[in-house]
């Protein structure tokens, strides 16, 4: 059952200051989704702590991950662009749901994320002769962000939007290489084909993706967001940022493994690219 469901459900099993937040939530859902945690423990008038309590009696995390269930048991929004979002809404409340709904996302994230792969992840990458970002769509983009952030770090380092170039990548993969593949869903089908190509080829492949999807299933180790979002129905959004934020805890991983030495090498490339760029202004 939904959040909704349980809470209705659980009313005669909560204590009286539990039934007082429940009640809160129960007469303005949406109101809920929107109130910080301080704003809803005054409405109800009781402490902030039990609100938090109340909220893992729903089987949730915490506030952050008790709002991101609430919304998900409200109308599914307008297809196509975001589930939080109604045709109705003014821009201020499409952008607060918009915030707010990628913010509940990226904590949910924060917890479930598995930090022995995480570690794993930079073990191969730190030992890498040549590194692979590939993704289709949304998750393009995210790969196009991993090559910005892994080019200065004095490894080969490639990534292609061009499905031919991402097949010949991979079929010239060798042992040593690493291609790193990018999908939200995981059951995009040349992404799997791409896993399988580039293990025949003896690379080790790591993917940035659903759990147990199609493509999880062909990796050689899995890293997993946890955003929960439809992009069969919905514009991605949370999802890619939960992406380029695991990218960026890979590239800091990479970065404090190989040391300070390798830093100072991080240091000769910021000034190289410095004269790129006008001053700041300096405030009187």
């Amino acid at each position: 059952m939904n959040v909704l469901e349980q809470i209705t459900v659980s009313l005669n099993k909560l204590s009286r200051s539990e039934r007082k937040v429940a009640d809160a939530i129960l007469a303005s859902p949406k109101s809920a989704i929107h109130s910080s945690i301080a704003t809803l423990a005054k409405l109800a008038d009781v402490s902030e702590p039990t609100v938090n309590r109340f909220c893992r009696r729903m089987d949730t995390k915490g506030f952050p991950d008790f709002k991101l269930h609430l919304a998900q048991s409200l109308a599914n929004g307008t297809p196509y662009v975001n589930r939080h979002v109604e045709e109705s809404d003014s821009v201020e409340d499409y952008t607060n749901k918009i915030y707010e709904a990628t913010l509940a996302s990226l904590d949910r994230s924060r917890q479930m994320v598995d930090t022995v792969s995480i570690n794993k992840a930079v073990d191969i990458l730190t030992q890498a002769k040549k590194i692979s970002f590939f993704g289709l769509g949304a998750s393009a983009a995210v790969a196009q962000d991993a090559l910005n952030k892994f080019f200065r770090f004095n490894v080969p380092v490639q990534s292609f939007q061009d499905g031919l170039m991402q097949r010949m990548s991979c079929i010239n993969s060798s042992d040593g290489d690493v291609v790193i593949l990018i999908s939200h869903t995981g059951r995009t089908k040349s992404l799997v084909e791409l896993a399988i190509m580039a293990k025949e080829n003896d690379a080790t492949v790591i993917g940035i993706t659903a759990t147990d999807s199609p493509l999880a299933n062909e990796c050689n180790l899995v890293i997993s967001s946890e955003v929960p979002e439809d992009t069969d129905l919905y514009m991605p959004m949370a999802s890619r940022i939960g992406q380029l934020v695991i990218i960026d805890v890979l590239a800091t991983g990479f970065t404090l493994r190989r040391g300070s030495k390798f830093r100072d090498n991080l240091q000769k490339v910021k000034q190289g690219i410095k004269e790129s760029r006008f001053n700041k202004l300096l405030e009187n």
